[in-house]
């Protein structure tokens, strides 16, 4: 923004200058040209009366005298020539005395009383000059004529010195304005910058460094301190909020597992008939300590700061599939993991086994007998300069899938399936996006072929740490949160 102010201050300076400067350096050239022209008449219209006057007395003897001191005082270089055209003396030796010039047009213009002023070009060597011819007397008596040719290089050499005098004076001005307008220009940036920075803070969760509402233009000024207040306001909020999840979550535990304890209490005291009632009544309470253990869980990842880690996607994979196989044989599912090879996967600690445990604990609530469920780790290569290689971790289940309305809302909390018939807490794949995303990774629901869906994991390789931006989102998760939400 600061270079973009100040090209946009120089070019209006700029523009000012050529439209000042330019004109004046034209004016000034062509008007030096007309003084040295009509100065230059004047003295040859004087010489001719001289000559005209020693022609009258005889003295024509006297002509290259008087035409060489001529030449000496101006500069210039004088032939004359008598009535008829003939040369009498000619300063500049070009031109033979006796010489007929009445054919030439500025002699042959004089001879009847017009005088001529011109320029002509000589050799490269030689330059431009300056031909001024005038009549000595008038017509129809004509005494003599007089031609005076003047060098015009001294004359372009000043007016080349007052162009470079502007093009300095120019530029000077240009230097001063630059740095007036990039002070100006930083006096503006500046709390725009100190702004984004706030700005980018509070995205991260916590403004460190707030703007300062005592520099720059007052609407800057306003704008600060409007934003100051906003974002003290949100994170109250925020604060507010993530206390109450993680105070009300910490606070209903006890009491209900002192719940859980009472209703079993009865069991012994209750009729057949009411046994029912009180299993369903417990498995409601089962199904609430698991939302107050999900709700504490994901209090936590919103609440703490951690740094993510190389982990070895392989081997948590293997390991979970080991371990869930047992549910899955009593349903008589099956676990595939086909072979595979990834690089180490940047994660927070933990979370990868968390991830895949809430991932199946949804596979196998749909999946029917029979069927079975993939764990398949896939690396993509980069997608141009923006998108690194990732590595992918699909959970592929041969349920009855999910709209594409569904899968969007999916990963709202608390949302379940309108017709789920299992006794889920709709915080499970909250608790995995937010796992996934503390690592730098994204988590989609696909729908999967030929039936079922695909939950796709996305996780960026450690080796490309260094070239990412520092991950302020991780979890602390504590190994009581490691139930078996659903979805």
């Amino acid at each position: 923004m600061t270079r973009r102010l100040l090209l946009s201050h120089l070019s209006l300076i700029l523009l000012v200058l050529l439209a000042l400067e330019v004109p004046f350096g034209v004016f000034y050239a062509r008007s030096e040209l007309s003084r040295f022209s009509r100065t230059a008449e004047q003295g040859a219209m004087t010489l001719a009366e001289v000559c005209e006057d020693k022609m009258e007395h005889g003295l024509t003897a006297d002509l290259p005298d008087l035409a060489r001191a001529y030449a000496r005082r101006t500069g210039a270089t004088v032939l004359v020539a008598d009535r008829r055209g003939i040369a009498l003396t000619d300063t500049a030796a070009h031109t033979m005395v006796g010489k007929g010039l009445s054919a030439e047009p500025d002699i042959a213009a004089a001879l009847h009383d017009r005088s001529t002023v011109g320029t002509h070009s000589a050799p490269p060597a030689a330059g431009e000059f300056l031909s001024v011819t005038v009549p000595g007397g008038s017509d129809p008596a004509v005494a003599c004529v007089v031609r005076t040719v003047y060098a015009l290089a001294p004359l372009k050499t000043r007016v080349r010195t007052t162009w470079l005098v502007l093009a300095a004076a120019g530029l000077t001005v240009l230097a001063g304005a630059s740095l007036i307008g990039f002070a100006l220009a930083r006096s503006i940036t500046r709390p725009v910058q100190t702004l984004e920075r706030a700005t980018a803070q509070l995205a991260e969760g916590r403004i460190t460094d707030p703007p300062a509402t005592d520099h720059g233009p007052p609407e800057l000024r306003r704008l600060a301190a409007s934003f100051t207040r906003t974002a003290t306001r949100l994170q109250h909020l925020l604060q507010t909020q993530q206390a109450f999840a993680s105070d009300v979550s910490h606070q209903l535990k006890t009491p209900l597992t002192a719940l859980r304890l009472r209703l079993e209490n009865f069991e012994p005291h209750l009729a057949p008939c009411a046994q029912g009632s009180l299993d369903t009544a417990l498995g409601e309470l089962e199904r609430l300590s698991r939302m107050v253990q999900g709700l504490l869980a994901l209090a936590r990842l919103e609440n703490t700061e951690i740094r993510a880690e190389a982990a070895d996607l392989d081997a948590v994979v293997a390991d979970r599939a080991d371990i869930w196989s047992a549910f899955a044989d009593e349903q008589q599912v099956d676990i595939i993991v086909p072979a595979g090879t990834s690089v180490p996967v940047l994660a927070v600690p933990g979370a990868l086994e968390q991830i895949i445990d809430n991932l199946l604990s949804n596979a196998l609530r749909v999946s029917a007998p029979g069927t079975a469920i993939t764990l398949a780790v896939v690396s993509t290569p980069a997608r141009g300069t923006r998108t690194p290689p990732m590595t992918e971790l699909h959970v592929i289940d041969q349920g009855p899938g999910m709209t594409e309305a569904e899968r969007h809302r999916a990963f709202d909390r608390f949302w379940r399936a309108a017709d789920a018939d299992h006794d889920g807490t709709g915080l499970g794949l909250p608790l995995v996006r937010h796992l996934t995303r503390a690592g730098g990774g994204e988590v989609t629901l696909e729908a999967a072929p030929g039936g079922g869906l695909d939950a796709v994991v996305r996780l960026r390789h450690a080796e490309r740490r260094h070239q990412q931006d520092r991950l302020a989102l991780a979890t602390n998760v504590d190994t009581a949160t490691r139930s078996t939400p659903a979805r």
